[in-house]
Formats: C-alpha cells, sequence, structure tokens
C-alpha cells in the first residue's frame, strides 16, 4: 500500500484535535473509539493490519510529552527513539523541544503514517522506523521514550530484555498509568502526572501516569 492511501484513509477517519494535556500539539485522532473500529475494521483486515490504536493519544504518551515540553532541556540536541510510538505525541514534543535527532518506531506501518501526518501537522519532521526494534536493534540513541507498552504479558516478555540492554547506554523512560505488567524491580520515579482520559478508552475519565527510568 503507497504512503498516500495511508494518509488519506487517516485524514477520511480521524479529526484534528489538540489534547486538552498538550495543548501545544495538534494530532489526527478518533473522536471516538466505536465509530472508528466499525469504520476501519473491514479495511484493516483486508490490508493486514491492526486496530487502530494510531488514532487515539493514550495517556503514557501524553505524560511524556507534557513532561518534555515542561523540561525541553531534558531532551534538547539529544538522540530520542520514541518506541512503539503509536500517534507519535511523544516524539513530536521531543522535536519541539529541539532534539537533534527523533525516530519514531512502530511495528504497524498505518502509525508510521500517523506520526509522518502528525509530525508535518505540526512543523517537524520525525525519522520512522517500521519494525520490530525489540528483536535486536542496536542502542543508537540517549533516550528512549516507552509510553503505555506493559499493557499485555507477551509484548512485556519480549521487549523488557531489549530495554534493559539498552538502559546499559541509554536512559530509558517509562510512562505507565497502572498497567498490570509494569516491572517491579530497577525502575526509578521521576515524575507522576493526572492525564485526562475518556470512559470509552480507560474506563475512568483520568488516570495517574507514572514517569519511570529503567535502570541498567
Amino acid at each position: 500500500m503507497e504512503d498516500a492511501a495511508r494518509h488519506a484513509f487517516i485524514r477520511a477517519h480521524t479529526m484534528a484535535i489538540r489534547p486538552a494535556f498538550v495543548p501545544e500539539i495538534t494530532l489526527q485522532l478518533a473522536a471516538e473509539i466505536t465509530p472508528i473500529w466499525e469504520a476501519t475494521e473491514a479495511w484493516l483486515a483486508a490490508h493486514d493490519l491492526p486496530p487502530p490504536y494510531w488514532a487515539f493519544a493514550w495517556p503514557g504518551g501524553l505524560a511524556l510529552a507534557r513532561h518534555i515540553l515542561d523540561h525541553p532541556a531534558l531532551v534538547a540536541g539529544r538522540r530520542v527513539l520514541d518506541f512503539a510510538a503509536g500517534c507519535g505525541v511523544a516524539a513530536i514534543a521531543c522535536a519541539l523541544a529541539g532534539a537533534a535527532r527523533v525516530v519514531a518506531a512502530e511495528i504497524d506501518p498505518m502509525a508510521i503514517a500517523a506520526v509522518t501526518l502528525n509530525g508535518a501537522r505540526n512543523g517537524v519532521t520525525i525519522e520512522t522506523r517500521v519494525g520490530d526494534l525489540a528483536a535486536g536493534a542496536v542502542c543508537d540513541w540517549d533516550i528512549i521514550l516507552c509510553g503505555d507498552v506493559c499493557y499485555e504479558a507477551p509484548m512485556t516478555r519480549h521487549i523488557l530484555p531489549w530495554l534493559r540492554r539498552m538502559a546499559a547506554t541509554a536512559e530509558v523512560w517509562i510512562a505507565d498509568p497502572g498497567r498490570a505488567y509494569l516491572p517491579t524491580e530497577n525502575l526509578t520515579r521521576r515524575a507522576e502526572y493526572q492525564v485526562p482520559t475518556t470512559l470509552e478508552l480507560e474506563n475512568r475519565t483520568s488516570c495517574s501516569v507514572l514517569l519511570l527510568s529503567l535502570n541498567g
């Protein structure tokens, strides 16, 4: 599938929204879960693509973006990877904060298309990587951002050993809104944010997101 087709699909099923928690950034997002799931299910299945998680600004990514925008010196002039980037909100915040290089990685090519669109809407260019970096990518970054990545046991088991290896040479930040599979060891608390969300996404109207550093 061509990028133009992905971009057209995203524009047709989302709208430009400024999330209340990071109004500095505009994103192409779904207004509600059910309509986009129903509208996209057949199309995504036909193209062997996963559900449209890229169409939502999840609490972990929003907390990372807020922290970066409030403390731009943490990323300014540094190389940053937004791992499992979703809509790319954290990556965009890094670019706006003056990071020397920002890479957004995703296994879903639709998410990569969303990151590209969202970056352009905010006047920044985000490098992208499609594929499973946790399968063995070497560390080429100073900071690795992980928003909301511990939501399933298989996912956590797969990525955690790689992240621990990366933490030997890079800062690894994990933003977690209380997912069941967050590791309990070798984490240092950096900050905590109360992030607005929706009943459709999280079954609550706000959630507490911990920003943690993974110790190498």
